[in-house]
């Protein structure tokens, strides 16, 4: 049924371009093309997430029900090691999956325990599904990015920087651990009202190899994937 109703609701935007509105200022945005046919691509792979990772995609879609029904934002941190390959693919398919469910209020971030810089395999993988980057005039040791799911949208600015980084939220968030080193390392997030633990491989292990590509645009679809099942849920409820 919830496989049916996505799919429906992929049909009604049509195969190059999905409007939606965005929160109070009511701006109309229009999803890259390329990007809502790569989401439709991946719907029917979400019937295929196990179940106690739904379980834990089940809780943020929880903590974000409720912000939304006090008409609160629901603040989400990815949290990684360096801040460079899966927390990233996962604050910006978390922006653009809630986008395309129409869920508003969500704002999404990411962050490192050991920030380092933003992968350039993560930026052509991102690039490969319909995200468009805009790179600085010189990269230097941690380029800062600005990426755009949407036209009408602001630029989310992509960087590597730690968890409690000023330009992320200080408390009232849920801190999505996207990696096991950091969810080893850290048992504890300062002023994150939920935890949860969402491991995923690290795409690096592939780095230099003929299995490099693949690997990232792997990932960014498990990634995907369950950021689409998640907000379908919260637009669901």
């Amino acid at each position: 049924m919830l496989l049916k109703r996505i799919l429906l609701g992929a049909l009604l935007v049509g195969a190059c371009d999905r409007h939606a509105t965005s929160p109070p200022t009511a701006t109309e945005v229009s999803m890259h093309p390329v990007l809502v046919r790569i989401i439709q691509s991946y719907t029917p792979s979400i019937t295929q997430i196990p179940s106690e990772r739904r379980e834990a995609l089940d809780r943020i879609a929880t903590f974000v029900r409720a912000q939304r029904a006090k008409s609160e934002p629901a603040r989400l941190t990815f949290i990684c090691t360096g801040n460079s390959r899966r927390s990233h693919m996962a604050q910006l398919w978390a922006a653009a999956a809630a986008s395309y469910h129409g869920v508003h209020g969500v704002e999404a971030y990411s962050g490192g325990t050991e920030p380092s810089a933003m992968n350039p395999r993560t930026i052509a993988a991102i690039e490969r599904v319909g995200f468009v980057v805009e790179r600085p005039a010189e990269l230097g040791d941690n380029p800062r990015y600005r990426v755009r799911y949407a036209d009408g949208v602001p630029a989310i600015e992509a960087f590597s920087k730690r968890y409690d980084d000023p330009s992320n939220p200080g408390n009232g968030f849920v801190a999505v651990m996207t990696c096991s080193e950091a969810d080893q390392d850290c048992p504890f997030i300062p002023g994150a009202a939920l935890r949860i633990s969402l491991p995923y491989e690290d795409p690096k292990v592939a780095d230099g190899t003929p299995e490099e590509t693949a690997r990232y645009d792997e990932r960014s679809r498990q990634i995907a994937t369950e950021m689409l099942y998640l907000f379908s849920q919260v637009a669901d409820a």
